[in-house]
């Protein structure tokens, strides 16, 4: 099979489109020939090395964890798919034209759901949702502002925050105000400007995506006994609010909150951008967007 292995930590160029072994499934798991996968900012923390003390590569590897594509064989103690199943989900090592993938981690595509931009939701509405029912454990009538609105992991967060009956404000930069419309939530905050968070209300809980000062200032407007959940870990200054809990949140599969946000995009109650789709060979220039921060998640298909 066709594949982006890497030899070494560094930069875009390290990534080689050429050929690999192919994988074979073993128990319960299934083999996948990929439609597309999607690239994530933990793939370029992967490539670089700044998660290796926590997600190392085993050299050569392969990076990747969003997955769409049809079942070609299943491996033996597999139940609930077939050869010829369309599928999405979580796996590894998905920057290739074949992927192994654990059968309990994966989903069928609903009808409607197009193949391909299917790779775009699993890692990003997966995180988004349980970054808000793991993590901050809203209730209904309660008060979560939730950083990075607009983007990939925010966007899920908001529409799950809303679907629990909370009270939910976007917090987003001071350019991004007019189309956090969009979002039709109860308020839109711009938390680069100090005196707007400043003036925020007490808060029950903030959902987290960026970190940075950002999650410093706002840890402040959280109530004794409310909770700052993220995805990107405890602020720095968060030993100086001990009556705050702080709840990082590592995002696991989860094939039936990911079928519910995909259900959510097919009605038009939430939306994932998709900003570009590149061949998989291209997969160095699909690094490079993702980088300098586009809006919108990035494909690869092979």
């Amino acid at each position: 099979m066709k594949a982006i292995s890497v030899s070494q930590y560094g930069g875009p160029e390290v990534l080689k489109f050429g050929d690999c072994p192919d994988p074979s499934p073993g128990p319960d798991e299934v083999l996948v020939r990929v439609a597309a996968t999607s690239i994530n900012p933990f793939d370029l923390k992967r490539r670089s090395g700044e998660a290796k003390a926590f997600a190392p590569i085993n050299f050569p590897g392969i990076l990747g964890v969003d997955l769409s594509g049809t079942v070609l064989r299943c491996g033996p103690d597999v139940k609930g798919f077939s050869a010829g199943d369309h599928v999405f989900g979580m796996a590894d090592r998905t920057y290739a034209q074949l992927c192994v993938a654990k059968a309990e981690w994966l989903a069928k595509i609903p009808a409607g759901l197009d193949p391909v931009e299917a790779a775009a939701l699993p890692l990003v509405t997966t995180t988004g949702y349980q970054l808000i029912a793991n993590g901050a454990r809203v209730q209904r009538g309660q008060s979560v502002l939730v950083t990075g609105a607009l983007g990939n992991v925010g966007r899920a967060a908001v529409f799950t925050a809303k679907s629990l009956g909370a009270k939910v404000i976007a917090g987003v930069r001071k350019k991004q105000l007019e189309p956090a419309a969009a979002l039709e939530v109860d308020g839109v905050v711009p938390v680069d400007d100090q005196e707007a968070v400043a003036s925020l209300h007490v808060l029950d809980a903030v959902a987290d995506t960026v970190n940075g000062i950002t999650s410093e200032l706002l840890i402040a407007k959280v109530k004794a006994g409310g909770i700052f959940a993220s995805v990107l870990g405890a602020p720095q200054n968060s030993a100086d609010y001990p009556s705050v809990k702080v709840v990082p949140v590592f995002a696991r599969s989860d094939p039936k909150a990911l079928l519910e946000m995909a259900k959510a995009v097919l009605e038009g109650r939430l939306a994932i951008p998709i900003a570009a789709k590149k061949p998989l060979k291209d997969a160095g220039e699909a690094h490079d967007l993702v980088a300098k921060g586009i809006n919108g998640k990035v494909l690869l298909v092979p």
